[in-house]
């Protein structure tokens, strides 16, 4: 008889932390009483930094104990106090007797019944603290991209791992112990976190000394200019602006921020904009040593803004003996504009954009239309006049006749952005959606293409390449694109784990891609794309409860929502994905 609907046992995502006790059967053949005395000892205090970090222990299994989190975060936050309070414990005892703990973090679906937890999630989490060393904890690769940088944490990457009786090989990572900072205090000879074998650099925001706080968006358009220029170099690994700008307005150690992205080195500076004239200054500085490298201060009137920059890029590229391709000398020093007041119209176009707001759309118009009448090659104006409109082309709220209008506005603002400048990487990423949205899939791949060879290192355009290439049959290169684009923004935006969602999807990958889709909807609960690519994979893999669940969100979210009109925009260039969405959506119980 089929299993009805109603009596299957609930599930849920969690994050399940499984810890073991490490050579138990050697203490207990020592010395059976005393084990089991600093055991229960152990075992309570375990419980009680459970309890602290918002976790719940569902059981004890004679030296095992496993338990639930709602959040990724507190249980990798758990398992590092428990592991430094048990060290601190083990301190008082001799060497034969410390009773150490492996610990095993993973992020997956459950079965929760009568109290306790079971199913592949509890299973992997076990397998992972088999991995980690007495004292240690190893985590799967979902915790690893849910906590990112939070933490504060180093890391060794220890690969595709096959353990067992999980069918998937798990990538596993174990964390190395004590904080990224303590870790660099005690080592003399590496980082703890691998830096590229490339060199690579963050440039954190220039500061606005200028009394006037509206000119913020002066100070902070310099420091884009510079990520943009020195991201158009292979030579180069460069932090992209999402990460770099969490910095903002605080007080930064360099070392620090050089562990936590994961750089050789870092920029900063200041602005201070006064009249017709304008004060920059600029330092690199080695932030495996604290050292500075190269310090400059610039006067001069405004209408030699853009020297400046392009002089502190030849200071860079010369202190880091940077050796630009053929291709590349050229666009790297295309700075778009040299008309200020163009430049200025842009930044405060694109800040407005940036806030995803629906009622800026006119204002970000017209700004644009400012920028391009006081410069009409101002290709980066244009680009941002077909975004505004691509912006618009998805929006719900415009009618379809807007919409329709928006999106031949689009196409026809990229084509003449490329005109102004056929190097403009930006420009070929926008035309890729474009095709993409015609389903014209060779022509997006040749597209998305073009602009990575113009640009190799934006994380933005690689992000957008991993999104642009699954559709159009390649995972295993998108696969590439979207961790590059997550190494460069450790600090990453939402539609980082849409892209990482579908590409891990279409790879087959469905504990990961519901890990991504999961991780979506806890930093936005209202995230509709998080809920339907939830929805979706939670349904595929038979997780009926779980789907339903996230079907009941996206309906709360969008009561209109049809199966067939999601699908029909769906821009796979391989239909059985495409059916296989709506399959998914459909055991979910989404409406036809």
């Amino acid at each position: 008889m089929p299993i009805q609907m109603n009596d299957r046992l609930p599930r849920k995502l969690v994050a399940i932390l499984y810890a073991d006790v490490a050579e138990y059967s050697r203490l207990t053949g020592d010395d059976e009483d005393a084990t089991h005395r600093i055991l229960s000892d152990y075992l309570d205090l375990i419980a009680q930094i459970i309890e602290s970090h918002r976790g719940r222990v569902m059981h004890y299994a004679g030296d095992a104990v496993l338990a639930m989190f709602d959040a990724v975060v507190d249980s990798v936050s758990c398992a590092t106090d428990i592991q430094e309070q048990l060290h601190a414990q083990n301190n008082n005892l001799t060497e034969q007797r410390k009773v150490q703990f492996r610990i095993g973090v993973n992020s997956g679906d459950v079965i929760e019944d009568r109290g306790d937890i079971y199913g592949d999630g509890v299973n992997v989490a076990a397998r992972l603290e088999a991995l980690a060393d007495p004292g240690g904890i190893c985590i799967s690769d979902a915790v690893r991209i849910a906590i990112g940088n939070k933490l504060g944490l180093a890391y060794e990457d220890l690969g595709e791992q096959q353990v067992k009786n999980i069918s998937e090989a798990v990538r596993a990572f174990k964390i190395i112990a004590g904080k990224k900072e303590e870790i660099a205090a005690n080592s003399q000879d590496s980082s703890p976190i691998k830096l590229p074998e490339k060199p690579s650099i963050a440039v954190l925001p220039f500061t606005n000394m200028s009394s006037d706080n509206e000119q913020e968006y002066f100070s902070d358009g310099i420091t884009e200019d510079i990520i943009t220029a020195l991201s158009k170099t292979s030579a180069l690994a460069v932090i992209a602006r999402n990460s770099t700008f969490t910095y903002k307005d605080k007080a930064v150690d360099v070392k620090q921020v050089g562990l936590d992205l994961g750089v050789h080195y870092i920029l900063e500076g200041s602005v201070r904009k006064s009249g017709s004239r304008v004060r920059v200054t600029a330092q690199l500085i080695d932030a495996t040593t604290n050292q500075h490298i190269w310090a400059e201060r610039y006067d001069r009137d405004l209408e030699d803004f853009f020297a400046v920059q392009d002089e502190i890029m030849r200071e860079i590229v010369s202190a880091l003996d940077i050796q630009l391709l053929a291709g590349e000398q050229s666009r790297f020093w295309s700075s778009g504009t040299q008309n200020l007041q163009a430049w200025e119209y842009f930044r405060l176009a694109r800040d407005l954009l940036n806030t995803y707001q629906t009622e800026n759309h006119p204002e970000v118009i017209r700004l644009c239309r400012k920028a391009i009448d006081a410069d009409s090659e101002y290709a980066a104006a244009w680009d941002l006049l077909a975004g505004c409109y691509f912006h618009m082309e998805e929006d719900a709220r415009y009618s379809e006749e807007e919409r329709r209008q928006a999106l031949q506005f689009s196409h026809e603002y990229t084509q003449r952005a490329l005109e102004c400048d056929p190097s403009f990487s930006h420009g070929y990423s926008m035309l890729a959606l474009l095709h993409l949205n015609s389903k014209q899939y060779d022509e997006a791949a040749i597209s998305i293409n073009k602009s990575i060879e113009m640009a190799p290192n934006p994380a933005n355009i690689l992000g957008v390449s991993a999104i642009v290439l699954n559709k159009c049959g390649e995972p295993g290169i998108a696969m590439e694109c979207i961790r590059k684009a997550i190494r460069l923004s450790p600090v990453y935006p939402l539609w980082y784990l849409a892209a990482l969602g579908q590409v891990t999807r279409s790879l087959g990958r469905i504990d990961e891609s519901s890990d991504a889709f999961s991780e979506m909807v806890n930093r936005d609960p209202d995230s509709l794309e998080g809920y339907i690519g939830l929805a979706e994979i939670l349904g595929e893999s038979g997780q009926i409860e779980a789907a339903r669940d996230a079907a009941v969100e996206v309906i709360r979210i969008n009561p209109n929502f049809s199966i067939n009109e999601y699908a029909d925009n769906l821009a796979y260039s391989d239909p059985n994905e495409i059916e296989r969405f709506a399959e998914g959506l459909r055991i979910a119980g989404l409406p036809e």
